[in-house]
């Protein structure tokens, strides 16, 4: 159901009318991936863009917060702007209590640039290897060398099958590092497949963690997604502290049918049906793994 074409789509936007979900999610909880976007005549998009984006904005993302009762979100710098993490950082400031980062850099980024992004609210650098626009792992390794200090981590959008020495290919960085998406995993090859297996190794080995995000990225069903559900399962008997939860809003590159967000919150409780172990993934993980103040 993903995209993998260099041609500019059209994104199909989110269903604003978000349903409240059945699930109460716990205080201070936090969606830890999503994609916002700014006035184009204030933050420019890039001209080699892979898509053009939905007319959605910050606002209509944090009214999804407020509808499925969580607290923070987390927002991931997306390639429309290029390495310009301008809208990221004003949007972190204008809500910093509730907001984190995740930037794209490159390596001729100054020390100082990464301070200031760290300041602003930024906890880590994404690298997308699916899109093969991102670093190359040599530049993201160099580069996790330089961000150790700040207590950043690398953020990785790949595919698990891909990498099946995954736990020793990024256990050896500088910083820990963040697997998107489940690893993207192939439910034709099921949770015992290799790529899979060594993401388990990574998140037991204390070095790594994922998140349980856009399962309809590798799904090849319809929502409820079936098919992701042994996956999510088999990482949270695994590791469940090396896990964060993530919506993926607005959903963008979707061409099968959108979910609603309510939906999407209600598959927690299937996922992860101790409350306990939710909480556990929904704050406290959060709370560690972005720097969102402990309350």
């Amino acid at each position: 159901m993903d995209h993998k074409s260099n041609a500019v789509k059209m994104c199909a936007g989110p269903i604003l009318a978000t349903r409240k979900p059945k699930l109460v999610v716990p205080p201070r909880s936090a969606d830890c991936h999503c994609h916002v976007f700014g006035p184009r005549e204030r933050y420019p998009w890039v001209a080699n863009r892979l898509y053009t984006p939905p007319p959605v904005g910050l606002d209509d993302y944090l009214a999804m917060l407020r509808a499925t009762g969580f607290e923070r979100g987390v927002l991931v710098q997306t390639g429309l702007y290029g390495n310009d993490n301008r809208f990221l950082v004003d949007a972190i400031r204008s809500h910093p209590g509730r907001l984190r980062g995740i930037a794209l850099i490159g390596e001729d980024i100054t020390d100082r640039a990464l301070r200031d992004l760290a300041e602003a609210g930024v906890r880590g650098f994404r690298v997308n290897r699916t899109a093969k626009t991102g670093l190359a792992f040599d530049v993201a390794r160099r580069l996790a060398e330089r961000t150790k200090e700040l207590g950043w981590h690398v953020q990785f959008l790949l595919d698990v099958e891909d990498h099946p020495d995954l736990d020793t290919l990024l256990g050896g960085f500088a910083t820990e590092v963040v697997v998107d998406h489940m690893g993207r995993p192939d439910p034709r090859k099921g949770v015992d497949a290799p790529g899979f297996q060594a993401l388990i190794r990574l998140l037991k080995s204390g070095r790594g963690w994922a998140k349980l995000s856009a399962p309809y990225r590798t799904s090849l069903r319809e929502p409820p997604y079936d098919d992701m559900t042994p996956f999510a399962q088999a990482l949270v008997a695994a590791a469940p502290e090396r896990l964060v939860w993530g919506s993926d809003w607005p959903h963008v590159l979707l061409e099968s049918t959108m979910p609603n967000d309510g939906d999407l919150v209600d598959q927690i409780a299937v996922w992860v049906p101790n409350e306990a172990v939710r909480r556990r993934i929904l704050v406290d993980n959060a709370e560690a793994l972005y720097g969102f103040e402990r309350r």
